[in-house]
């Protein structure tokens, strides 16, 4: 959960302490009875890698929420951390219902990580008093925890003691993690890092090697929460890269947010990033307090995804892409298949109008089976996500009128392995011309800005009595500001000029009802907004 920490643009710089620049010294590994770390990687008890792709749900504040978890993994995760409270802070959350999680998450096929949200500081609590007091209420669910390490990993608490006491982080941290072990748990552990998990002063990477060195089972994981100190690709890279490169297992607990106004990083960075190294990332959150996946979080409504859902279910590295079911599922064809499909046919383009367009390849073949595709578009050296389907046609909607597109096709295996693209296809859709009753409006704002650069959001509202199937917006900056990454839409940007076509959740605008697009960008002298604005042509008036 976001905290304190967002107020700050601190950037970490840090290095893996002293252990870390010597060879690392031989671990203890945990018995393969269930997920356990071999190596810095997660396995699960049959030897074959599980890679964490999911995202949080605040079970603890919507306790009767009991579809989400189907709904999660419909969307295609393979893992969800639940919060939950000891009764320091929230409603505890007993045996009874943390068994009943668990049977939810296996009845889903969902690999459940568990935590303690009451850990994150207030300022009174002290570092070895929470995570101590969060052991404890472990050791009171000994009893239904027991016998599900396959399917089970128990986060120990969430981001502790949020700004207090940073250095305090490694003494009571593993005493927490002993004390569990020494009450005979087995399953893999997950620590939060500290400053609200985002390790701003570099704690955790300093100190990881000393606390997993601790840990007699080796079976510990590290969790770093990317907020607002990741304020640059690099930032993130650096910071994951030196536990891959030290041999140090670590995921991304937490990240995300449509628009955040701390100056958050591209998220889009740390799932590629993460997907590059084999991290597992889980992103904030299904029902959480801020940057909700859902439009509205109280809504419980899986067709209502917010931009940020978007996004990390469906963006290029987003979990519809990159997960994999464990396999104590039945979800894996096991680690021997490495070998990728065959890139698809050419597709060739039907039913096209003025926001669709339907699409059909020859199929692509695979030593074992081809478990789905993905249509993107192409513009130039960028693609971007279009649909994805598990047959060799679909149809590719939220297109704008008289516009030309370009389109191609991956193909994938059940274990993950991706085909080469396949050639494309140009698609112009119909021009209809303007639609009569139709008026616009729009809101320009600068949500953040840091030296160089800065995140802006565009709303449309449709201002006429007929809705909107389809658009083009077109503005022009002032002051040689530049769109670095866009989400909501797809930007083409002409020196000053941008022309934005939308995603497929934000083509259709009903009468008096709104979209918006966020964006990341650079930035000039005074980031001047732009001052006109139109959509498919009609000039807007400007919010």
């Amino acid at each position: 959960m976001k905290g304190l920490a967002a107020l700050l643009g601190v950037v970490l710089l840090g290095t893996l302490g002293p252990a870390a620049a010597q060879a690392a010294p031989a671990r203890a590994e945990a018995a393969a009875t269930g997920l356990h770390i071999s190596d810095g990687r997660l396995l699960e008890g049959n030897g074959n890698d599980f890679v964490m792709r999911g995202v949080n749900h605040a079970h603890t504040w919507y306790p009767g929420e009991t579809q989400s978890l189907a709904d999660i993994k419909a969307f295609g995760a393979n893992t969800v951390r639940v919060v939950l409270s000891d009764g320091h802070r929230w409603t505890r959350n007993g045996p009874d219902e943390v068994a009943g999680i668990v049977e939810d998450c296996k009845a889903n096929r969902l690999i459940c990580v568990l935590e303690v949200h009451d850990t994150t500081g207030y300022g009174e609590d002290t570092a070895a008093g929470t995570l101590d007091h969060a052991a404890d209420y472990w050791i009171g669910l000994k009893d239904v925890l027991a016998g599900q390490e396959d399917y089970v990993i128990i986060n120990i608490g969430n981001e502790p003691w949020g700004n207090t006491d940073p250095e305090g982080w490694t003494t009571p941290t593993t005493a927490a993690v002993q004390k569990l072990r020494g009450a005979g748990f087995a399953h893999t552990i997950m620590v939060d890092a500290p400053n609200w998990g985002q390790d701003w002063q570099g704690v955790m990477r300093a100190n990881a090697q000393a606390v997993y060195d601790a840990d007699t089972t080796g079976n510990l994981i590290f969790s770093i929460h990317m907020y607002s100190v990741y304020s640059t690709a690099q930032a993130v890279t650096d910071y994951l890269n030196a536990f891959v490169d030290a041999g140090l297992p670590l995921l991304i607990g937490e990240f995300g947010g449509p628009a955040d106004q701390y100056g958050d990083p591209d998220e889009d960075t740390m799932m590629a990033a993460a997907e590059q190294l084999g991290l597992g990332y889980l992103a904030w959150s299904w029902s959480g307090n801020t940057d909700p996946i859902l439009d509205l979080a109280i809504d419980f409504d899986p067709s209502r995804l917010s931009s940020w859902g978007e996004r990390i279910f469906h963006g290029a590295n987003g979990i519809a892409q990159t997960s994999q079911e464990a396999t104590v599922f039945g979800g894996s064809t096991g680690p021997d298949d490495t070998e990728a499909p065959t890139a698809p046919g050419t597709p060739t383009a039907s039913a096209v109008t003025a926001t669709s367009a339907t699409l059909t390849w020859p199929a692509a073949t695979d030593n074992v089976a081809i478990s789905g595709y993905d249509v993107v578009r192409v513009s130039g050296g960028t693609e971007t996500t279009a649909a994805s389907t598990t047959t060799n046609s679909v149809t590719v909607t939220g297109l704008s009128a008289g516009t030309a597109y370009a389109f191609a096709v991956y193909a994938r295996d059940a274990a993950g392995n991706r085909s080469a693209r396949s050639a494309t296809v140009g698609v112009t859709t119909d021009d209809n011309g303007p639609t009569p009753g139709v008026g616009c409006s729009v809101a320009y704002r600068v949500t953040g800005a840091w030296p160089g650069g800065f995140q802006g959001e565009i709303t449309i509202r449709n201002t006429g009595t007929g809705a909107i199937n389809g658009w083009n917006l077109g503005f022009t900056f002032a002051d040689g500001q530049t769109v670095s990454n866009m989400w909501g839409g797809t930007p083409t940007q002409s020196g000053a000029t941008v022309s934005v076509a939308p995603a497929g959740y934000t083509a259709a605008i009903a009468a008096n009802g709104s979209v918006t697009v966020g964006f990341t960008g650079t930035s000039g002298a005074t980031n001047t907004a732009p001052s006109a604005f139109t959509l498919s042509g009609s000039t807007c008036t400007t919010a």
